[in-house]
């Protein structure tokens, strides 16, 4: 049995401290993990080796820095001097710190809709800009002068305070500039991009005439009123993009010539550092062929196609292009055709200089380059899948060097000229830990070894094992054994799942938050909670996260069932009292598993559930299912509209009534299904909350989730 199903096996537990105090729902909601950290918005100020935070609460904020050889803390400002400075400004005072910093002696804040900046050693506070008071989508330029911003649905420019300048005019509320295209796929989070000299903004429009309503309803008025998103399902008809060059010096805009066909997917829009070009990834709707082209800024022509990548699945850009640092003709480009994320050196003439990272591990972050750009520093999964480890790799020779010692997961911010790093890391045992490392990855100067959260809590052991699938693939899995935990006796089961791309669970981190700490409470009243990453999920490679391509939830159950399998083999399990929880994605394969896996689990509880994915929509429904019209074999056997009548156990769909993501569509026809079928169906909508419940609600959420455990497993 050990052969069968161990392949690598960890096991860390929590801090032993001699504690009995028990968790609440009141604590998952807004307990101890959950409030503010110290050491909040820890960064390097330009060029030094010194670095600031934020300490201190509401009125009592203060930003300190030090430096990375001194043991010295200095004050730079507090929240209270700011507003006093605004107070004859005739401002309105601020009640949250948020900084940015210009330069050695210099970082700016937002008030509103105003734009200031505050010199360290002159103590000067300067209103540098403002935006009109109904701004959003607000991007200040790199020479942190100008700001480009949009109300409603047009993009608007300010030189200087007062002075607004509109660039677009659409009439029509179904066109959009400036904003996030492509429902936020592909990496894209904005719609404005700044050239490096701040003499271009680059923005997207975004044409939605052609796509149909969805209705949400707001049932706070009297009478409830309807309010319309566009909502484009899978093979439906999508929205249409196009992409502006805004000369700030002329006021004129170029639109580049991005052709048809005009459902395609534009992203990974890149400045070439002179400024004199523009990129563009174009993706097919297909999402199996994407093209990197160059366009003149001038005129918005298309230079030429750089290169291309095919998969006969999908092909995901998520990332702009990096220039090396000093060229306007060399970037670095991530791409996963070779199977897994890595880097590749090109030129502007389209020309593969060379591959910089290989090998069957994910690079999962670029962190810059050193000093001279002879070497590059990338965050990946190379010592482990479930580790994150900071490493320098040489451009030339493609020597890579670990730079992170400690197990866990680290992240890393690099100073102004990479010599030095902020790394901060966890792991099982360790809530977090901050040092000051260099390009060895020596530490320098540890700056913060947080105490245990948990320290009065009476905690259950965790431990992170792997087990092989039939194909012998290694599945991550964790475990938190109930508090108090006697192997002679028989425990139930709640496993909590997510399983879809793009998420990874299973990490050897210290686990915080709202979803760990209700896994201690349940815990302590008596459960075990598992969780395995199946096929599907992301950073274990292409090969692995493309397993599920044209058939969601098959190959999913098939790995949450070896999960299953290998805990009813353990005698302290209770083969009878499985139950099963997850949220989104997790809610999908939550349903799935009570619907498909023949009664193996007892009770099921999920929120914003994906039902049938002809209802999800266009850009991720198309890329992992392709459309219902090309595929209808796959929607039809992930649907579970048509499982209905295997319901046997408890289940409980929440769903929030105005949800965006996973339109509440979903969940009514699965209680219309099972009315139809008479079938038992426990149903709570939670009213005007969106793909999350928040605020107090959240409280109802987990007290009506445990109590469902509780009494039914």
């Amino acid at each position: 049995m050990k052969k069968l199903f161990f392949s690598f096996f960890i096991l860390l537990s929590t801090l032993n401290f001699s504690q009995t105090k028990l968790f609440t729902v009141e604590d998952v909601i807004f307990g101890t993990s959950r409030k503010p950290q110290p050491f909040r918005q820890l960064s390097w100020i330009p060029n030094s080796d010194s670095y600031s935070w934020i300490d201190g609460q509401t009125e009592n904020q203060v930003l300190l820095s030090s430096n990375i050889k001194s043991t010295k803390v200095d004050t730079i400002i507090s929240i209270k001097e700011i507003n006093e400075n605004l107070k004859s400004l005739a401002d309105k005072p601020i009640v949250n710190l948020f900084i940015n910093w210009i330069s050695k002696n210099e970082l700016s804040f937002w008030n509103g809709a105003n734009y200031y900046s505050f010199n360290t050693k002159s103590k000067l506070l300067t209103k540098v800009n403002s935006t009109n008071n109904n701004a959003e989508e607000k991007f200040v330029s790199p020479n942190n002068k100008l700001i480009a911003y949009t109300v409603g649905n047009n993009l608007f420019f300010s030189k200087e305070a007062g002075k607004e300048i509109q660039i677009t005019f659409e009439k029509d509320t179904n066109i959009v500039n400036g904003q996030a295209v492509h429902r936020n796929e592909f990496g894209i989070n904005s719609g404005i991009f700044w050239s490096p000299n701040s003499n271009y903004i680059a923005f997207y429009r975004m044409d939605q005439t052609m796509v149909t309503d969805y209705p949400l309803v707001d049932i706070t008025p009297t009478p409830a009123k309807l309010k319309n998103i566009k909502y484009p399902m899978a093979g439906q008809t999508s929205h249409q993009v196009t992409i502006g060059i805004y000369d700030t010096r002329n006021g004129k805009t170029v639109w580049l010539k991005t052709g048809e066909p005009l459902d395609q997917y534009l992203t990974c829009l890149t400045w070439q550092p002179d400024e004199k070009y523009f990129y563009v990834a174009h993706l097919n709707r297909d999402q199996n062929h994407m093209q990197l082209k160059k366009y003149d800024v001038s005129n918005g022509e298309l230079v030429k196609i750089l290169f291309e990548e095919t998969n006969d699945k999908y092909v995901e850009p998520q990332n702009e292009l990096v220039f090396l640092p000093n060229s306007n003709d060399k970037f670095i480009w991530q791409s996963q055709r070779d199977g897994f994320n890595h880097l590749y050196l090109y030129d502007t003439e389209g020309n593969l200089i060379k591959q910089i990272t290989k090998g069957n591990w994910v690079v999962t972050q670029f962190n810059g380059f050193d000093e001279k750009a002879k070497n590059i520093f990338i965050t990946s999964t190379k010592e482990s899948p479930i580790e994150r480890h900071l490493y320098k790799v040489n451009l030339v020779s493609g020597e890579i060097t670990k730079l992170t010692k400690d197990s866990g997961t680290h992240s890393a911010i690099p100073n102004f000229n990479n010599n030095y790093f902020i790394d901060s890391y966890s792991n099982l045992t360790t809530p977090r830990v901050v040092n000051l490392i260099n390009t060895k990855g020596d530490i320098v100067k540890n700056i913060l070894t947080l105490e245990n959260p948990f320290k009065e809590y009476k905690m259950p052991e965790t431990k992170i094992f792997t087990i092989k699938n039939e194909e012998g693939i290694d599945l991550y899995c964790r475990m938190i054994l109930p508090t108090d935990f006697d192997s002679t006796k028989k425990y139930p089961v709640i496993v909590y799942v997510y399983g879809g791309p793009h998420a990874q669970e299973v990490n050897n981190i210290f686990g915080m938050g709202r979803y760990f700490t209700w896994f201690y409470l349940m815990a302590q009243k008596g459960f075990i909670i598992f969780t395995l990453d199946n096929r599907g999920s992301a950073n274990r490679g292409l090969e692995f996260e493309q397993a599920t391509f044209r058939k969601l939830g098959t190959i999913e159950i098939k790995d949450q069932i070896t999960g299953v399998n290998y805990l009813k083999k353990l005698k302290f399990v209770d083969e009878n009292r499985f139950g099963v929880y997850g949220w989104s994605y997790g809610g999908f394969m939550t349903t799935s598993l009570m619907l498909r896996t023949n009664n193996t689990f007892k009770v099921g509880a999920c929120g914003g559930a994906v039902i049938d994915w002809k209802y999800y929509e266009v850009m991720y429904g198309e890329r992992y299912m392709d459309t219902p019209q090309t595929n209808p074999e796959g929607y039809n056997e992930s649907s579970l509209l048509n499982y209905v009548q295997n319901l046997n156990g408890k289940l409980l769909l929440v769903h929030g009534t105005s949800d965006p993501t996973v339109v509440w569509q979903n969940t009514l026809s699965f209680v219309k299904k099972a009315q139809e079928l008479n079938k038992p169906l426990d149903y709570f909508p939670y009213v005007g909350h969106s793909h999350g419940v928040t605020g107090k609600d959240a409280i109802h959420l987990y007290y009506k989730i445990t109590n469902y455990f509780l009494e039914n497993l």
